[in-house]
């Protein structure tokens, strides 16, 4: 996309502008020219001076400043001039700030810009590579079409220098020039495709966005680059990594047949009639022989598949919408525990990937049914991802989970989000069409929400209600019956003229009831909703023309009211209904056929998934998102019935040695290779890119490619769980993990000679079974040879299955994929890391996980007292009294808030209405999030809701209104210090750790005297966690007893140890960095512990 490639030259081009900024900003004084009383003239006068100063000293201030105020967002445009000036500067820190500001304004001041452009050249020859690389940003920031040519030449030199910083940017450029200049694409197509042999890391994902950008059509330039763009993917930077693999999902779909085919005999028994014996026989061997997927294929999923480990959401959606695109579908089931990890992150990216999740689980249930409780909605979603979560819930819905997930809709639609109540009715609804055996259930369930309080419940079950009985109209007349009755009640139009329209369609079914209801909604006719009306016009002819010896006269009553009406679409029903239903001598052939057209069979909806239709777009694009087709959005092609010729994916290994490798280095691969035992040779080939392989391994790996590939799948398979095992050690540094398996390789390789004898016969049964179970797998270098002795083979996949012995269980342990969405961990764990070496996991096999950075971790709190704290007296508030207490619970609204829940309590004979929270008057960086509105609160009535206040790890007060629809009152919630914390789990050895390194100043402590059964365990217990939320401290003395917690706000660790000393005495300690809130916790549990 367009829009998506600009953002991403932004972010990519210009890193090095957004970091000096970020510098320039923290250097700039608040005082001086930025002062608050300062006129613009005035400061831009000063700073044109400077930058007109000697020194470079004070341009270099200057340059800082402005730098500064662009990043602000502050216009530094009438600066242009006096900085152009500095272009030539020979100082490279006021050098590189002017390029900054070039590229900012160089296209608003395009003349100005045009003086300087000899500098740029210049500049484009400079030793210093940034120099060079914001000289060629700069150029191809000034837009105008006299200079292209220059901008070409600067483009081509770009392409070809030494420095991969400067071509990454001359990829950049690129598409600047074709977006000013679209008839030089067939010159630019020259660099990209010279560009794409670049083997940089630092340039592969440049230069692709600049072919997407520029010819997307030009697959032919991807072929000879495919392997290396697939070797080199894990090293790229994340963002080149998304654009990279978007264009090899669509390549994928143009080069490879479809892995999602099955053979399908009854077309081979079609065919057959036709064929000759020899096409026959060709075609039952093509029968008996499974799919093999193209090594290419195979290499491109198991390239992607670490990467699903990216700590970059766009990353990982990218490589599952490959996955979903071009994977076979047994292998598409690992995306889903990476897309409920980014479930975790901000409501932005759980938008995105829900809306993927959506489309995913309309086809394939069994993907995401294990997680279906990383899809409950939380309170604190907002209203879009709480109706995202119900439409996947609703897709996932099937005979198992529907009683669990009812359950749980049952509390949505009492949540004071009222669209999200209304949409949880209307998911019930599509979970009773789509589950036969939960109709009824659901039906009476929604017939019960009809005696809701609540409106808008009421209405959306009247309209759920109503399409569900179109189904099954028989059946329900008992309940019409009971929504006519509703009518006196509802108010919301929409409900009303559901009603209406069921009455009408059901007359026959109910005929004392429907005609009482017409006479009542024509008293009310004039004062209904134009919404209403139509159905009340609709009720009256279907009456005329079923019961006209009752409703004749109430009919033209209301047709006569009709007429009059405000509203034209009124007044024209009302003159066709007359028309149709009121025979007279102007009356045509249709008043013949009145009652079949009013009273025909209508048709029940069909309630839908509104993601049903989305998946002919390419998951993770904007135009999946949107629903409809974006500028610049690439379609995926379908599969080609016959896969084009592979071999032009080979590359010949000697000219690419002549035109990159230095002098010598392939003397030194040869050389090297010898030291490496032989089974990580064949290791290494796979992991490489191809140019990389030996001049003989090439020669035999591009016959085998055609020749060759049964043996390739069964080899597969007994590679599969070795890079399972490693994938997350392959993400990271490849250089380190591929030097400690080398020097391993030796001893591997003998152990698995040594095993062959032994191990042969059950190695091979175990070989075959693997392959049966996993119909893909990852697929080794096409260069090993058919002709490999078979002890050599027995020996490598012994090798490959004791490796996967030795790492599998702690790789697993450190897999970002394991992480349980909906278990919750109350012991410290070890926050995974993406890559680890092998030698790092060896290190890491004897640590204890408990002794990591991550101590810290919130347990459930061991007592919540019940205590409550008056907020509002009843007399002070009219009536409205309310208290509040401390749940003792993680706030749902921020992790640096505090729990509190406020009960309101209704003491009067009326309705109070509208309770809320009105001005605040909190401290310096306190923070509230307040409850929702309350609508009203009925005589006698009562409701507890929930707030969090972030009190910063103070006891200051939090002053607020609560105020009603007449009145406000000031009220204040102060909380305990020990309510300021959380309990925390740790061990006895974390706690001594963590208390060593808090002493002296961050130790309070006093001495506690009282009467020695005050100190049994018990007894100490409950004072402490009666006083503060703190957890317990398992102790391996009986005179010890330790405490542990930490502050709400801050995270810092509170540790409590009351130490029992001889006699009556014992010592109260406190560690904590707080000392504010130590010393006041001191002072408050003193005296708990002393009394009796």
């Amino acid at each position: 996309m367009s829009s998506n490639s600009f953002a991403y030259n932004e972010q990519s081009g210009g890193g090095e502008a957004t970091e000096l900024g970020q510098e320039a900003t923290s250097t700039i004084s608040p005082s001086g020219a930025f002062g608050l009383f300062s006129s613009d003239l005035k400061k831009n006068e000063d700073l044109k001076q400077m930058l007109e100063s000697n020194k470079d000293s004070a341009k270099l201030d200057a340059m800082k400043r402005i730098v500064g105020m662009i990043a602000k967002g502050k216009n530094a445009s009438e600066l242009f001039p006096a900085v152009v000036k500095n272009v030539a500067s020979k100082n490279i820190e006021i050098k590189k700030l002017v390029y900054v500001y070039l590229v900012r304004y160089a296209e608003e001041q395009q003349d100005l810009a045009l003086l300087s452009i000899s500098t740029f050249q210049r500049a484009l020859k400079d030793p210093n590579q940034l120099i060079r690389a914001s000289a060629l940003r700069v150029l191809s920031s000034i837009r105008v079409p006299i200079i292209v040519p220059i901008m070409m030449l600067a483009i081509k030199e770009a392409s070809a220098d030494l420095s991969p910083y400067v071509r990454k940017n001359a990829a950049h450029a690129i598409q600047k020039l074709y977006s000013l200049d679209p008839e030089q694409k067939e010159m630019l197509i020259e660099v990209i495709e010279k560009l794409l042999k670049d083997k940089s890391t630092l340039v592969a994902g440049s230069v692709v966005m600049a072919f997407e950008e520029v010819c997307p059509d030009r697959i032919d330039l991807i072929h000879k680059n495919y392997r290396k763009l697939c070797n080199l993917l894990v090293d790229v930077e994340e963002w080149g990594q998304v654009v990279i693999i978007h264009m090899l999902t669509r390549y994928a779909r143009t080069q490879f047949v479809s892995p999602w085919k099955e053979d399908d005999g009854l077309e081979d028994n079609e065919k057959n009639f036709y064929e000759s014996d020899d096409e026959q026989k060709e075609k039952t061997d093509h029968k008996k022989k499974p799919y093999t997927m193209d090594p290419d294929h195979r290499l491109l999923i198991r390239n992607t598949k670490p990467l699903l480990q990216s700590r970059n959401a766009a990353v990982v959606m990218a490589v599952a919408q490959l996955y979903w695109h071009i994977s076979p579908k047994s292998e598409v089931g690992i995306i889903s525990k990476s897309l409920v990890r980014l479930l975790r992150s901000n409501r932005e990216v759980q938008y995105i990937v829900l809306q993927n999740i959506a489309t995913m689980s309309i086809q394939r249930k069994g993907m995401f049914e294990p997680y279906l409780k990383s899809f409950y909605v939380r309170s604190t979603d907002p209203t879009m991802i709480k109706t995202l979560k119900l439409e996947i819930l609703t897709n996932l819905a099937n005979e198992a989970n529907i009683s669990t997930l009812l359950r749980e809709f049952q509390t949505y639609v009492k949540s004071q989000d009222k669209q999200f109540a209304a949409a949880t009715i209307q998911t019930i609804g599509r979970c009773a069409t789509n589950i036969s055996e939960v109709t009824d259930t659901c039906l009476n369930g929604l017939v019960c929400l009809l005696s809701n309080r609540d409106e808008i419940v009421v209405a959306e079950s009247v309209v759920v209600i109503k399409k569900l009985l179109q189904m099954q109209p028989v059946q329900h007349g008992e309940i019409i019956k009971h929504m006519a009755k509703l009518l006196d009640s509802i108010t919301v139009p929409v409900a009303r003229a559901s009603i209406l329209w069921l009455i009408g369609e059901n007359c026959e079914r109910v005929p004392k009831i429907a005609p009482d209801v017409l006479r009542k909604m024509a008293k009310s006719f004039t004062s209904e909703d134009d919404l209403v009306k139509l159905q009340i016009l609709n009720l009256g002819a279907k009456l005329y023309l079923t019961n006209s010896k009752q409703t004749k006269l109430l009919t033209q009553y209301i047709l006569n009211l009709g007429k009059y009406d405000q509203n034209y679409d009124i007044r024209d029903r009302t003159r066709f209904i007359r028309q149709l239903i009121v025979p007279n001598e102007k009356s045509g052939a249709l008043s013949k056929y009145a009652k079949k057209i009013f009273l025909a069979q209508k048709p029940a909806p069909l309630l839908e998934s509104p993601f049903k239709d989305r998946d002919h777009f390419q998951l993770g694009t904007l135009s999946h998102t949107l629903n409809t087709k974006a500028t610049g959005y690439l379609e995926l092609s379908n599969w080609p019935e016959v896969a084009p010729d592979p071999s032009v994916r080979n590359v010949e290994v000697i000219e690419l040695a002549k035109e990159w490798t230095p002098a010598g280095k392939a003397k030194k691969e040869n050389s090297a290779k010898k030291f490496y035992s032989e089974s990580e040779e064949e290791e290494d080939s796979s992991d490489s890119s191809s140019d990389s392989e030996s001049e003989s391994e090439s020669a035999s790996g591009e016959q085998e490619e055609e020749g060759d590939s049964s043996e390739d799948s069964s080899e597969d398979t007994s590679s599969e769980h070795r890079s399972d095992s490693e994938s997350a050690s392959e993400v990271g540094d490849k250089r380190t993990a591929k030097k400690n398996s080398k020097s391993k390789g030796k001893s591997y390789s003998e152990d698995g000679e040594k095993e062959n004898e032994k191990s042969k016969t059950s190695d091979s049964s175990s070989t075959d079974s693997s392959s049966e179970e996993e119909s893909s797998s990852d697929s080794e270098s096409v260069s090993e040879s058919e002709s490999e002795p078979e002890s050599r083979k027995v020996a490598k996949e012994n090798e490959k299955k004791k490796t996967k012995q030795d790492r599998n269980p702690l790789t697993k342990d450190v897999s970002l994929l394991d992480l349980d969405d909906f278990n919750p961990v109350s012991t410290p764990v070890a926050l995974p890391t993406p890559a680890l070496s092998p030698s790092l996991i060896a290190d890491l096999e004897g640590l204890n996980l408990s002794t990591c950075s991550s101590v810290i971790s919130v347990s459930t709190p061991v007592f919540v007292p019940v205590k409550t704290h008056v907020l509002l007296h009843r007399m002070s508030g009219r009536g409205l009294a309310a208290h509040y207490f401390f749940p003792r619970q993680p706030c749902i609204f921020g992790d640096k808030m505090v729990s509190v829940q406020i009960t309101l309590n209704n003491t009067t004979d009326q309705k109070i209405e509208n309770i809320h929270i009105g001005e605040k008057k909190l401290p310096m960086g306190m923070q509230m999030h307040v409850f929702n509105p309350i609508e009203s609160l009925e005589p006698e009535g009562s409701i507890t809701v929930s707030m969090g206040i972030d009190f910063c790890d103070s006891t200051q007060t939090a002053s607020f209104q609560l105020c009603t629809k007449d009145d406000c009152f000031s009220v204040n919630i102060q909380p305990p210090v020990g309510e300021l914390l959380l309990p925390v789990a740790m061990s006895e050895k974390d706690f001594k750790k963590e208390q060593g390194m808090l002493t002296g100043m961050n130790e309070t402590s006093t001495v506690i005297i009282a009467a020695p059964q005050n100190f049994t365990p018990s007894v100490i217990l409950q004072k402490v966690v009666n006083v503060a939320n703190v957890g317990v401290v398992p102790s391996g003395q009986d005179n010890i007893h330790r405490f542990a917690a930490k502050t709400v706000h801050s995270g810092s660790l509170m540790l409590v140890t009351v130490e029992l000393k001889e006699g009556s005495t014992a010592q109260l300690i406190i560690n904590t960095e707080r000392t504010v809130i130590g010393s006041v916790l001191l002072r408050e549990l003193k005296p708990v512990l002393s009394q009796g």
